[in-house]
Order: structure tokens, then C-alpha cells, then sequence
């Protein structure tokens, strides 16, 4: 059996800015998380008006939402994750790549926070007034799913 070549590869279309905007994210929420399972163990920390450092877990989807529990959720988190990053790879140049790079790389970090992390659940921390707690990953996601929903209503193609 024959390696893949070069020229094989070639062949192949890879959004860049897809694969950098998801890999930049996911690192960036896997360090912070990092961060806040250590630092924030002793309790709350406030920053600034409503904004609140508040370490908290997450079995559920997002923003603290509880599912219907860890193997169900996960099972939707990896149909879902699959779904996006086979579109991700057909994305269009500018804002649908990046739009799928953030939802691509929420999606991942969240997951490996799920199954690295003990508990296997999704670390969030960020809280502001009222609102649910949140993650870098799950802003991302947010971020990435409404600039991609801007695109479709101003009737934009986001693949190609």
C-alpha cells in the first residue's frame, strides 16, 4: 500500500482559516479551562460590574444547561460535531470559514473537556449577571453559529 503524496493531497481542498479559527479556539478554552479548575477551586473571583469567575460544571449541552444526561449528550454532541465539520470542510473564504472554525473548535474543545477532564463534564466559568454560566467554547459557538446565520439571511452561499 502506497502513502498519500504530496500531489495526492494537493487534490484535496482545506480551509485553512477553518482548521486555524478551530485549533486557535480550541486551545485558547482548553487552556482557560485549565485555568479555572485550578484557580477558582476556592470559590468566585469577581472581574468587573456582572462579570463573575465562577467555577461550575456542566453535564448538559451548553451554558449550563442540564441534558438528559452524559451518554445521551454525548451521543448528540458527536452527531451534531460530525454534521458540522463535514461542512466546515466545504466552507466558503471569509466569514463562513470563520464562522464554522468557531463552531468547529467550540465543539471540540468541549468535547475534549468532556472525556479528559474528571469529572467528564464541560468545565464553564464565565458569569455574567443572570445569565447562565458559559465557557470560551460555548462563546465560540454562539459567535460562530450567528455569524453564519447573518450570512445565510443576506443570502450568502456558505459552501462551496
Amino acid at each position: 500500500m502506497r502513502g498519500l503524496s504530496v500531489d495526492r493531497l494537493s487534490r484535496y481542498h482545506v480551509p485553512f482559516t477553518v482548521v486555524f479559527v478551530a485549533l486557535g479556539v480550541a486551545v485558547a478554552d482548553s487552556l482557560s479551562k485549565i485555568w479555572a479548575r485550578h484557580s477558582l477551586v476556592a470559590g468566585a473571583k469577581h472581574i468587573l460590574g456582572p462579570l463573575w469567575f465562577q467555577l461550575q460544571y456542566n453535564a448538559g449541552l451548553a451554558f449550563s444547561f442540564r441534558g438528559a444526561g452524559t451518554i445521551v449528550t454525548s451521543v448528540i454532541v458527536i452527531v451534531v460535531s460530525v454534521a458540522v465539520l463535514l461542512s466546515g470542510l466545504r466552507a466558503r473564504p471569509g466569514a463562513s470559514s470563520w464562522g464554522f472554525g468557531l463552531l468547529i473548535g467550540g465543539g471540540v474543545a468541549n468535547a475534549i473537556d468532556r472525556f479528559a477532564a474528571s469529572p467528564h463534564e464541560v468545565t464553564d466559568f464565565i458569569a455574567v449577571g443572570s445569565f447562565p454560566i458559559f465557557n470560551l467554547a460555548d462563546a465560540a459557538i454562539t459567535i460562530g453559529f450567528l455569524v453564519l446565520l447573518v450570512k445565510l439571511l443576506q443570502g450568502e452561499k456558505l459552501l462551496t
